[in-house]
């Protein structure tokens, strides 16, 4: 229980360290540079750099994209103090072109989402004297984007840029991803609702059907679409990068909004996936042609760690287990999680680490569903890379090289928004979100959104997705305090296999006459006792035992387990040995 505490105060401290940083340097800009300690708002020198463009357009984007973390993590007067300073200091009227996903997920979801916090009563979070404000402000940046959707005559997906203030270049291109013109949907729905609008759903709802109309013969969908002509222009099909949110926000509209067709339309997407991206082992998500199912890489990408999470909601824990432990013992190796991984070379592909929630998303939602401890060890894990690689005096960087721990100057709103929010709940088991029996959903950025039963439309009852909804049990029976559960999802063989496909290797340590693996494991955390007084004063709690496992025999499979130290720069358990 120890562990519970402290690694939920450590989030929080961490969280206000970039929060508090971003505010005092970066602030009114939309990013905070962690090297230089100063703000990064759009890069007008260089107009084509999209890297920065897409996402950054001189509206305080880290404040709107944080405005609901603080509402979870924070006190009530931070949240309303972060309303106010958005009310009556961001302007999304901005001579910018940027990206219609990116505004929509981080803009847009942290207007509604802030609002809907701001005013039901449920959450505890409501503001006196509020009066929509948010509300108006998010109805203003979907107007800023829907020119993206009129602009597109033949397909009605729309196109993947606009300028805020002058709608769709000219120049712009036709080719946009399928996640970028498909996961529009729960923003632009839930803006309907409560603005009684359907202008905004209808467009989202549109796009998104046009998209699917468009799959192949095998129900699977291309990674990019020219938006005039209808034709897939990449024909890959995966759940990484490009197209990964689309079947995100199928299912979570389905369990938002109540409409059956988003749940038949994500019930045979995924079905599609699982039949011909997925590959035999059930541990890995490949690159495939839309066409024939054939393998068109070796790679897999960062993004695609989001998957067990949706896999969680969709009711299928097997497969969420073991796609997660592949990620896992990918940060287990490096630290953190490279963008690529070649899977068949068993190496990273591209190297940098831009402080992405995807892989901790899914723990949580892993944590959530089975209660095993296993998952809070990953969280514990993530933490302390976090910390000892990415912090610095004036926030979080970005890890520019995984092998190397190079570092870069930026650190994304989704650090703050995302990644330390989903990190902070899993170690605060009483949350209220945590106890909440209702159809509110967290967007792929992170952010909450509740709707109230009042815009919840009836369905007919579904069957549970493929039907593959096994009940995870863990074995209690027994057992004492201090006694090792073999049940635990390290000691499964599942995970050896998974360690075996990332070519992770374990350290070899002596085995004592007993047969114990007798390794010191010592822990120490540092983390700031809360006190105005003595600001950047630090408290050292330091947990230190002597801890070995014996082999074990798990359904005829003979394990050899250990926990290795903190001196060999390894966290968690590791399957050394196994054999039949």
């Amino acid at each position: 229980m120890l562990s519970f505490f402290i690694y939920r105060d450590l989030t929080k401290e961490m969280f206000y360290h970039g929060w508090s940083n971003y505010m005092q340097h970066a602030y009114p800009e939309d990013e905070l540079n962690p090297f230089e300690c100063k703000g990064r708002g759009s890069d007008k020198a260089d107009p084509s750099n999209i890297n920065v463009n897409d996402v950054l357009g001189d509206y305080s984007l880290t404040l709107v994209d944080t405005l609901d973390t603080l509402a979870i993590l924070g006190t009530q007067q931070e949240f309303e103090e972060a309303v106010r300073l958005v009310v009556e200091t961001v302007s999304f009227s901005q001579d910018n072109k940027v990206q219609v996903f990116e505004v929509n997920i981080r803009a847009l979801g942290g207007l509604l989402s802030a609002h809907l916090l701001a005013t039901d009563p449920a959450f505890k979070h409501t503001i006196p004297g509020y009066s929509n404000e948010l509300l108006s402000l998010a109805k203003d940046v979907a107007d800023r984007l829907m020119p993206a959707f009129w602009a597109s005559q033949q397909t009605h997906i729309p196109y993947p840029r606009v300028n805020l203030r002058r709608g769709v270049p000219s120049s712009e291109t036709t080719e946009t991803c399928t996640a970028g013109a498909g996961s529009l949907i729960l923003e632009f729905g839930v803006l309907s609702r409560l603005t009684g609008d359907p202008s905004y759903e209808r467009a989202a709802r549109l796009a998104l059907n046009n998209l699917w109309q468009r799959r192949s013969n095998l129900n699977l969908l291309g990674n990019v679409i020219d938006i005039e002509t209808g034709q897939w222009i990449h024909t890959a099909s995966s759940t990484g990068a490009g197209i990964d949110s689309i079947f995100e926000y199928m299912l979570k509209a389905y369990i938002l909004f109540g409409d059956s067709e988003y749940y038949t339309m994500f019930e045979e997407a995924y079905a599609a996936l699982m039949k011909f991206v997925r590959d035999r082992t059930g541990y890995i998500y490949r690159n495939v042609h839309m066409s024939n199912g054939s393998l068109m890489s070796y790679w897999i990408d960062s993004l695609g760690a989001f998957f067990s999470g949706l896999q969680v909601l969709a009711g299928d824990l097997t497969s969420a287990i073991k796609g997660h432990l592949v990620y896992y013992n990918i940060w287990k190796r490096y630290h953190a999680l490279p963008e690529r991984f070649d899977f068949y070379h068993r190496t990273v592909d591209v190297a940098f680490y831009p402080l992405r929630p995807e892989f901790v998303e899914s723990t949580y939602h892993l944590y959530r569903a089975t209660k095993d401890p296993f998952y809070l060890k990953v969280g514990e894990m993530v933490i302390e890379d976090l910390y000892n690689r990415t912090r610095l005096p004036c926030g979080f960087a970005t890890i520019g090289d995984v092998r190397t721990g190079r570092l870069e100057d930026r650190m994304e709103s989704f650090m703050l928004s995302e990644t330390l929010k989903y990190l902070y709940l899993l170690f605060d088991e009483d949350h209220p979100l945590n106890k909440m029996d209702s159809n509110f959903v967290f967007t792929t950025e992170g952010h909450v959104m509740p709707l109230s039963r009042s815009y919840y439309k009836p369905q007919q009852q579904q069957k549970a997705v493929g039907e593959q909804c096994p009940r995870y049990e863990r074995t209690t029976a027994g057992m004492v305090p201090g006694d090792l559960d073999m049940s635990s999802i390290p000691y499964q063989p599942l995970t050896d296999y998974a360690t075996h496909i990332v070519g992770t290797v374990a350290p070899t340590l002596p085995v004592s006459q007993q047969g114990y693996c007798a390794v010191p494991y010592e822990m120490t955390i540092r983390r700031p006792k809360r006190s105005s007084s003595t600001s950047g004063f630090f408290m050292e709690y330091s947990l230190s035992k002597v801890s070995g496992y014996l082999a074990k025999s798990l359904s005829g499979l003979r394990l050899e387990l250990l926990k290795t130290s903190k001196q060999q720069q390894q966290q968690g358990y590791f399957v050394v040995k196994g054999r039949g």
